[in-house]
């Protein structure tokens, strides 16, 4: 498995994943991911041989000296989960802000213990609640945050 740039070539099978992923909500289109990786974004991929089986992106919403962050979507293969990806993509994600002391930010639905666990590992915090935030399904999503790491 290896980590590295999202390409727009990526896009299409970005968006197969996030109907798999996030059927009851509103998943994420194939422009969509082509834009946010025109707008500059840091997006990456894990890829196995020539296989997407993961994605995952960040963009800054502030520069420094009180740079923020915010972390808009990690998604794995379904047949490719509790290997290690989300978490490969995560640290991927977190590198550039730690470079730069960004606090970051993520939503993350309430009733996804996984990937709660996951942040929670990496050190995010709920710092608040979002009711019926995804649409159309109308789940509530936690917000979490992670302090600058220097």
């Amino acid at each position: 498995m290896t980590i590295g740039p999202l390409y727009r070539s990526d896009a299409d099978r970005c968006a197969e994943l996030e109907k798999l992923l996030f059927p009851g909500d509103d998943p994420w289109s194939a422009r969509a991911f082509r834009d946010e990786i025109s707008a500059g974004h840091h997006y990456l991929a894990a890829r196995d041989g020539d296989k997407l089986a993961g994605y995952a992106g960040l963009a800054f919403v502030a520069g420094p000296p009180q740079a923020e962050a915010e972390i808009h979507t990690i998604g794995v293969d379904p047949a490719y989960q509790r290997c290690g990806i989300g978490r490969a993509l995560l640290r991927g994600l977190l590198e550039p802000a730690d470079a730069v002391a960004a606090t970051v930010f993520l939503e993350v639905r309430t009733d996804n213990e996984a990937a709660q666990a996951l942040y929670e590992a990496a050190g995010f915090t709920v710092v608040g609640l979002r009711k019926r935030y995804y649409r159309p399904s109308g789940a509530d999503a936690y917000t979490m945050r992670r302090d600058p790491k220097q």
